[in-house]
C-alpha cells in the first residue's frame, strides 16, 4: 500500500471509526479492500455490511439499487463511504438508508485539488483511482444532511461526519 493511503488510513480508524458504538448498524458504501470491515469485525462491531460492485463485498451490487440489494429503509445508524462519493452521488441513498439522527461518513479528495491527488497516484505516494473522479463536491454543500464536522487534510482531502436530521425542519 503507498505510504500516504497507509497513513491515512490509520488516521480514519481513529478519526471516524473507534468513536463509533459497538453495537452500531454500519453499511460501508464501496467497502472495495474491506479494510474497514475487517477492521470493525476485528475490534468488536458486529452489526457490519459491505457493499460494492465486485466481490469480497458482503453484498454485491449497486448501491442506488439498494431495495434489490436487500436492504431496509432507515436500517442504519452509520454509513460509512470513504473515497466514494467523488465518483458516484450516494445522497439519496444515504439518506434513505439511515436512521434519522445516523451518521454518514465520507472522505473525498477537495474538489480544486484533485489534479495534485493526481500527482501523488503518479508518483505511487497515493492509491490509484479505480475509476474517474467525475463527481466531486464539497462536503459543505450537500444538501438535507447537518454537519457535525467538516475537515481538510493537508489541503488535499475533505472527510466528513454529516448527520441526517431527526425530523424534517417545519
Amino acid at each position: 500500500m503507498p505510504a500516504l493511503s497507509d497513513y491515512a488510513q490509520r488516521k480514519k480508524i481513529q478519526y471516524f471509526l473507534e468513536p463509533l458504538p459497538k453495537q452500531a448498524h454500519i453499511l460501508e458504501i464501496g467497502c472495495g479492500s474491506r479494510w474497514v470491515g475487517d477492521h470493525l469485525r476485528a475490534n468488536g462491531w458486529v452489526n457490519y455490511v459491505g457493499v460494492d460492485l465486485a466481490p469480497p463485498a458482503d453484498i454485491v451490487g449497486d448501491i442506488r439499487n439498494w431495495p434489490e440489494l436487500g436492504l431496509a429503509p432507515e436500517s442504519f445508524d452509520v454509513i460509512i463511504a470513504f473515497e466514494v462519493i467523488e465518483h458516484v452521488d450516494l445522497t439519496a441513498e444515504a439518506w434513505a438508508l439511515l436512521k434519522p439522527g445516523g451518521l454518514l461518513l465520507l472522505t473525498s479528495p477537495v474538489p480544486h485539488m484533485d489534479w495534485a491527488m493526481k500527482l501523488l497516484e503518479a508518483i505511487g505516494l497515493n492509491q490509484r483511482r479505480t475509476s474517474p473522479h467525475d463527481h466531486l463536491v464539497y462536503f459543505e454543500r450537500l444538501r438535507g444532511f447537518q454537519p457535525v464536522s467538516l475537515l481538510r487534510k493537508a489541503g488535499l482531502s475533505q472527510w466528513g461526519i454529516l448527520r441526517k436530521p431527526l425530523a424534517l425542519a417545519a
